[in-house]
Protein backbone atom coordinates (compact mmCIF):
# COMPACT_ATOMS: atom_id res chain seq x y z
CA UNK A 1 0.00 0.00 0.00
CA UNK A 2 1.41 3.60 -1.20
CA UNK A 3 2.04 5.91 1.69
CA UNK A 4 -0.10 8.87 1.95
CA UNK A 5 1.48 12.08 1.70
CA UNK A 6 1.61 14.59 4.54
CA UNK A 7 1.48 18.21 4.65
CA UNK A 8 1.98 19.43 8.27
CA UNK A 9 0.51 22.95 8.79
CA UNK A 10 1.80 24.48 12.27
CA UNK A 11 2.50 27.63 13.96
CA UNK A 12 6.08 27.82 13.02
CA UNK A 13 6.62 31.16 15.75
CA UNK A 14 5.28 28.43 18.53
CA UNK A 15 4.90 24.62 17.50
CA UNK A 16 8.41 23.90 15.42
CA UNK A 17 9.43 21.44 17.96
CA UNK A 18 5.92 19.60 17.95
CA UNK A 19 6.40 19.56 14.09
CA UNK A 20 9.71 17.99 14.17
CA UNK A 21 8.43 15.33 16.34
CA UNK A 22 5.59 14.70 14.11
CA UNK A 23 7.66 14.42 10.68
CA UNK A 24 10.13 12.36 12.64
CA UNK A 25 7.30 10.09 12.75
CA UNK A 26 7.42 9.22 9.27
CA UNK A 27 10.44 7.40 9.49
CA UNK A 28 8.81 4.66 11.72
CA UNK A 29 9.05 1.51 10.02
CA UNK A 30 5.20 0.73 10.71
CA UNK A 31 4.23 4.66 9.39
CA UNK A 32 1.63 5.13 7.00
CA UNK A 33 2.66 8.61 5.77
CA UNK A 34 5.59 10.10 3.56
CA UNK A 35 6.32 13.41 4.84
CA UNK A 36 7.62 15.82 2.69
CA UNK A 37 8.58 19.54 4.18
CA UNK A 38 6.02 21.70 2.48
CA UNK A 39 5.51 24.22 4.98
CA UNK A 40 6.18 27.77 4.76
CA UNK A 41 8.99 28.84 6.91
CA UNK A 42 10.40 31.53 5.14
CA UNK A 43 8.67 34.83 3.90
CA UNK A 44 7.45 33.94 0.54
CA UNK A 45 7.77 36.82 -1.76
CA UNK A 46 4.45 37.41 -4.00
CA UNK A 47 1.07 35.64 -2.93
CA UNK A 48 2.96 33.32 -0.39
CA UNK A 49 -0.54 31.36 -0.37
CA UNK A 50 -0.91 30.54 -4.46
CA UNK A 51 2.64 29.09 -3.60
CA UNK A 52 1.10 26.96 -0.71
CA UNK A 53 -2.10 25.95 -2.69
CA UNK A 54 0.35 24.86 -5.33
CA UNK A 55 2.51 22.54 -2.79
CA UNK A 56 -1.12 21.05 -1.43
CA UNK A 57 -1.41 19.88 -4.84
CA UNK A 58 0.90 17.11 -4.43
CA UNK A 59 -0.60 15.92 -1.05
CA UNK A 60 -3.41 13.37 -0.12
CA UNK A 61 -4.11 14.92 3.77
CA UNK A 62 -3.02 17.98 6.04
CA UNK A 63 -2.77 17.53 9.34
CA UNK A 64 -2.78 20.76 11.45
CA UNK A 65 -1.07 20.77 14.62
CA UNK A 66 -3.04 22.57 17.31
CA UNK A 67 -1.06 24.32 19.84
CA UNK A 68 -1.95 27.08 22.52
CA UNK A 69 -1.39 30.09 19.94
CA UNK A 70 -2.77 28.47 16.94
CA UNK A 71 -6.30 30.69 16.43
CA UNK A 72 -3.75 33.17 16.49
CA UNK A 73 -1.86 32.22 13.48
CA UNK A 74 -2.93 33.38 10.64
CA UNK A 75 -0.53 31.19 8.46
CA UNK A 76 -2.12 27.88 9.97
CA UNK A 77 -5.84 29.14 9.22
CA UNK A 78 -4.56 30.22 5.29
CA UNK A 79 -3.65 26.30 5.07
CA UNK A 80 -7.29 25.16 6.88
CA UNK A 81 -9.04 27.49 3.88
CA UNK A 82 -7.04 26.60 0.82
CA UNK A 83 -7.50 22.86 2.09
CA UNK A 84 -11.02 23.44 2.40
CA UNK A 85 -10.89 25.34 -0.75
CA UNK A 86 -9.06 22.09 -2.28
CA UNK A 87 -11.33 19.30 -0.93
CA UNK A 88 -8.17 17.97 0.51
CA UNK A 89 -9.09 15.69 3.62
CA UNK A 90 -7.67 17.23 6.77
CA UNK A 91 -7.40 16.44 10.72
CA UNK A 92 -6.73 18.75 13.84
CA UNK A 93 -4.15 16.99 16.01
CA UNK A 94 -3.80 18.19 19.73
CA UNK A 95 0.21 19.34 19.58
CA UNK A 96 0.57 18.70 23.54
CA UNK A 97 -1.11 16.41 26.28
CA UNK A 98 -0.45 18.42 28.58
CA UNK A 99 -1.65 22.02 27.70
CA UNK A 100 -4.52 23.62 26.12
CA UNK A 101 -4.35 23.86 22.40
CA UNK A 102 -6.58 25.77 20.81
CA UNK A 103 -8.22 25.10 17.33
CA UNK A 104 -7.40 27.27 13.82
CA UNK A 105 -10.09 30.19 13.02
CA UNK A 106 -11.00 28.93 9.96
CA UNK A 107 -11.77 25.37 11.39
CA UNK A 108 -15.26 24.11 11.03
CA UNK A 109 -17.40 23.84 14.41
CA UNK A 110 -17.62 20.49 13.45
CA UNK A 111 -13.74 19.72 13.50
CA UNK A 112 -12.68 17.53 16.16
CA UNK A 113 -9.45 17.73 17.48
CA UNK A 114 -7.76 14.39 18.26
CA UNK A 115 -5.04 13.03 20.63
CA UNK A 116 -1.66 12.33 19.49
CA UNK A 117 -1.08 9.25 20.02
CA UNK A 118 0.56 6.76 17.24
CA UNK A 119 -2.32 4.86 16.93
CA UNK A 120 -4.70 7.72 16.36
CA UNK A 121 -2.19 9.46 13.64
CA UNK A 122 -2.25 6.07 11.84
CA UNK A 123 -5.96 6.10 11.72
CA UNK A 124 -5.90 9.47 11.40
CA UNK A 125 -3.69 9.44 8.26
CA UNK A 126 -5.60 6.42 7.17
CA UNK A 127 -9.27 8.51 6.73
CA UNK A 128 -10.57 7.43 9.96
CA UNK A 129 -12.48 10.14 10.88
Amino acid sequence: MAKKRVFISFDYDHDADAKRMLAGQAKLPDSPFDFTDASVKDHLSGDWKDKVRRRMDNIDVVAVLCGQHTDRANGVSAEVTIAQEKGKDYFLLQAYSDKTCAKPTTAKSTDKMYNWTWPNLKALIGGGR
